[in-house]
């Protein structure tokens, strides 16, 4: 059964920082692209960011743009989001998806997890 796991998440102050991990498990996502995905309470899900297998195409929301920073370990069928300068409106459940190519849409993911709670205080 192929899962994904999100984990790092909690409260933090204005300008602080966190980081998410995802683990990947029941198989490796050889060329599957992977990223990550929030939804803020009363808001729809929106894209964060998403790194392919290679490194080679990485992709940022503008909102997140100089602040957050997706990497992955193939080895360890891992993908972390390193957040910096968190603000109030970053606040919301993170979720990793993964999809075979170089980017990844939340609604053609066939594999999501459940997701991690980031809340940012003023």
């Amino acid at each position: 059964q192929v899962q994904l796991v999100e984990s790092g998440g909690g409260l933090v102050q204005a300008g602080g920082s966190l980081r998410l991990s995802c683990v990947a498990s029941g198989r490796i996502f050889i060329m599957h692209a992977m990223g990550w995905f929030r939804q803020a309470p009363g808001k729809e899900r929106e894209f964060v960011a998403a790194i392919d297998w290679s490194h080679t195409t990485i992709e940022y929301a503008d909102s997140v743009k100089g602040r957050f920073t997706i990497s992955r370990d193939n080895t360890k069928n891992t993908l972390y989001l390193q957040m910096n300068n968190l603000a109030p409106e970053d606040t919301a459940v993170y979720h990793c998806a993964a999809q075979r190519g170089v980017t990844v849409k939340w609604n053609e993911s066939p594999y999501r997890g459940q997701g991690t709670l980031v809340t940012v205080s003023s």
